[in-house]
């Protein structure tokens, strides 16, 4: 068909080549005939105007065809992804020429768009092979379509013996549903322990497939609970050795009093003396221990009905050293545990109490509502903070009398109720805001 149509178009051209040349030829016949030649004059003559009408015709139609058929060409070698074939003669002066350097400039885009494409695809499956996660791709029958080498390694097989298979035989069908992302336990044929699953829907040809993504948490929470340990551990000791060094000092001190001979007059004195001094850090290390025991037990959050403004009064009534000012708000309600909220937030009006002191300041609780999120600001006008580092850290205390977990025990309870609790220097003036986020 394609054939026909071009041949049809090429006699086209050729037959209004010939009609161009027609009336020409017609004349220089007839005046051919009616002057005064001889016969052998007039069948040359004549002769000569035909094949040149027909020469010049067909010259017409090659002119017209061949940069069509150039451009044909041209065309074909992009379509079958050969780029490097350019068209002469393009110039933007005339239609023709403005054509080829349009078809040329379009072979260039193409090749430098395939070219990005090979470097992109090359820097995925680079980047695919050397990362530590499992890839995998299903097509809308859960079958796999990529793998990485991670995600191989995980199932044990060569990546060819993978491709094809079902979800079902590679013992991935599990991930491929239920909520994500979300953690889980599996045990695969290269590997077993707690992952993170992470999915999402792409469309290739079409067509949808799923991306799964699993990370071995293992390793990770190995690692993590090693750190735990290790800063359990120097915590511990560092308070344990705070409070058993003067008690040896003090017991050896105490049986050498009691070993002497004779005792001195002030013996009894200097006894009670040490004794007190031990039960004191006793009472101590056994606040220490309390204190390090209700902040690794922390319960699950029991979520009812709060409302936002009786829960705020009520914590600002509690504090009886300084008058905490409560600024209006919103008629709001969330569904949280009421009595780790009074808690978190006590000991935010507290610090602040504590701070304003200093400066004969006041303080200032509030709560707002911001883009779908509970805003509960504690603002006072102490002196504000020095270094924000340690904040969060437990144990970490720059009052004489502090236990350093208020803003610890603070922050786990917020993010148990899924929000955040943040604490910065106000910027018009001296003093600190403490900024707990909730979600409704």
């Amino acid at each position: 068909m394609d054939s026909e149509e071009k041949s049809g178009y090429e006699r086209k051209i050729f037959r209004l080549a010939l009609l161009g040349g027609l009336p020409a030829v017609v004349v220089s016949l007839a005046l051919l005939i009616h002057g005064h030649y001889s016969g052998k004059t007039q069948w040359t003559l004549g002769i000569l105007i035909v094949v040149t009408w027909l020469i010049v015709a067909a010259l017409v139609r090659e002119r017209v065809v061949r940069p069509l058929q150039t451009l044909s060409n041209l065309l074909g070698a992009l379509r079958e992804g050969d780029y490097s074939i350019r068209a002469r003669g393009a110039a933007r002066e005339d239609a023709l020429g403005l054509a080829f350097l349009e078809a040329n400039v379009l072979g260039e885009t193409l090749r430098s768009q395939r070219l990005g494409a090979m470097e992109a695809s090359t820097l995925l499956r680079t980047v695919m092979g050397e990362i530590d996660v499992a890839v995998y791709a299903f097509d809308d029958e859960q079958r796999l379509r990529l793998v990485n080498r991670a995600g191989s390694r995980v199932l044990d097989s060569a990546p060819e013996q993978l491709l094809g298979r079902t979800a079902e035989q590679l013992g991935l069908s599990e991930p491929l549903r239920g909520e994500t992302p979300r953690a889980m336990d599996m045990t695969l044929p290269g590997a077993r322990g707690r992952w993170e699953v992470r999915r999402s829907i792409f469309r290739q040809d079409g067509r949808p497939h799923t991306l799964l993504v699993l990370a071995d948490l293992s390793k990770t929470l190995r690692e993590e609970e090693l750190k735990a340990w290790q800063r359990l551990v120097r915590v511990l000791s560092h308070e344990i050795n705070n409070s058993l060094a003067p008690i040896k000092s003090l017991a050896a001190s105490l049986q050498a009093i009691i070993d002497r001979q004779p005792r001195p007059a002030d013996a009894d004195d200097d006894l009670r003396h040490g004794l007190n001094v031990i039960s004191g850090r006793a009472e101590a290390l056994a606040r220490f221990m309390s204190s390090y025991s209700r902040l690794a037990r922390l319960p699950t959050p029991r979520r009812t009905p709060l409302d936002v403004e009786a829960w705020v009064r009520r914590v600002a009534a509690l504090e009886t050293r300084l008058p905490v000012h409560v600024k209006d708000g919103p008629a709001l309600a969330i569904n949280a545990d009421g009595d780790q909220l009074d808690q978190l937030l006590i000991n935010l009006v507290r610090n602040a109490v504590d701070a304003s002191l200093q400066t004969q300041g006041r303080v200032t609780l509030g709560w707002a509502r911001r883009n779908g999120v509970l805003e509960v600001r504690v603002e006072d006008e102490g002196p504000g903070i020095e270094s924000g580092a340690n904040l969060f850290v437990p144990f970490f205390t720059t009052k004489p009398e502090g236990s350093g977990i208020g803003l610890v025990l603070s922050r786990q309870i917020a993010e148990a109720h899924g929000g955040t609790v943040t604490l910065e220097n106000r910027r018009e003036r001296a003093g600190c805001i403490a900024l707990v986020r909730l979600p409704i």
